[in-house]
């Protein structure tokens, strides 16, 4: 699991089911509540929201159907994600998001967990395998066996994202050494825009890693866009500045087959010339119309280009380039994003000189 700072709450009145599930699911990154009844969970829930809550169907008192119905049915929890677990085929689940049959692998859990939390999606019923049932005692220890497995894995898929991260680093760079002598721009950019956006909205980027990888490659487009135009030293006509502007375009079609930047990364590469005001390119996007990684992507952009030489012009000053960012506030850019310029604008001085 990836999510930092993930709480999740599990409600069943079995102490050996309980244990089974919290070995399967708690981790350094992951805080484990247990609540042995609904009475326990409300109490639980009310000193700690959780961000899923897994819930065992049959319980004395108040069953885990009509606390999943009081859950959703009240404001301030309805939101909350529940995994309903039970011995029964039912074909109601009680209005919970997801509904896993007993027995079960402590592998399915898991990813039916993962799925909920960081996809925001709904995983369809989890039936039965066809296995038999194992007692409680040899599912913990698969379960103990499984927490190993899983970290190993984790490891395994930080190396395949670090490794995606490089070849995706290096295809940009090689982009830059095409578009005039900009070399390093998507470095420096994406800094920017990751310090802007954890500014505006700090969980944002491990909600959608794919953004990271569309801020890198916004420009990819421009493979496609003639040299005399990319490197040409002045102005640019009509029908070149138009022929530019398919950059964006080009780019999505590009990467439209491309898993990781399925989300706000393809986005991004489409829409990071939108403006505030609706007068940006390729859809005329106005005001929130356009994504937040767009909308950060743009003053980000903005930023590394005025104070980067270009054939056409010498690179201005961090002055010059602040008050240009802040004199387009409400007009070429997000009023919030402007803002949270401000308030890590020593951050994002910081990248600028160490680059230089």
């Amino acid at each position: 699991m990836q999510n930092l700072g993930m709480r999740i709450l599990l409600v069943d009145d079995e102490p050996a089911m309980r244990e089974l599930l919290r070995v399967t699911l708690e981790s350094s990154e992951v805080t484990v509540d247990e609540a042995a009844s609904a009475r326990e969970a409300e109490s639980a829930i009310a000193r700690a929201r959780p961000d899923v809550i897994v819930l065992d169907l049959r319980m004395p008192g108040m069953d885990g159907a009509e606390l999943c119905r009081r859950l959703k049915i009240a404001p301030e929890t309805r939101a909350i994600p529940v995994v309903m677990l039970t011995g029964a085929d039912v074909a109601e689940p009680a209005g919970a998001d997801a509904l896993l049959l007993k027995p079960f692998s402590p592998l399915e859990l898991l990813a039916v967990v993962e799925r909920l939390t960081q996809n925001g999606t709904r995983p369809p019923t989890m039936r039965p395998r066809a296995v038999g049932r194992r007692d409680e005692e040899e599912l913990l220890l698969y379960a103990r066996d499984l927490r190993h497995m899983l970290a190993v894995e984790r490891q395994q898929r930080a190396l395949l994202e670090r490794s995606y991260l490089e070849t995706v680093s290096a295809l940009a760079t090689a982009l830059e050494w095409k578009d005039t002598p900009t070399h390093e721009h998507s470095q420096r950019v994406v800094r920017y825009a990751l310090e802007l956006l954890a500014a505006i909205d700090p969980g944002f980027v491990d909600r959608d890693r794919g953004i990271e990888y569309g801020f890198l490659l916004h420009d990819v487009g421009k493979i496609g866009i003639a040299d005399e135009i990319l490197r040409k030293p002045g102005p640019l006509n009509p029908m070149e500045r138009a022929r530019m502007q398919q950059h964006t375009l080009l780019g999505e079609q590009m990467l439209a087959g491309v898993a990781l930047l399925q989300g706000e990364g393809i986005r991004v590469v489409r829409s990071h010339h939108e403006r505030w005001d609706g007068r940006g390119y390729p859809d005329r996007l106005r005001a929130d119309e356009a994504p937040l990684g767009a909308r950060v992507f743009a003053v980000a952009d903005t930023l590394d280009a005025m104070t980067s030489d270009r054939p056409y012009r010498r690179a201005a000053g961090w002055d010059a380039a602040r008050e240009e960012i802040f004199a387009e506030s409400g007009r070429q850019f997000d009023p919030v994003v402007v803002e949270a310029f401000h308030d890590c604008e020593p951050r994002l001085l910081a990248a600028y000189r160490a680059a230089a």
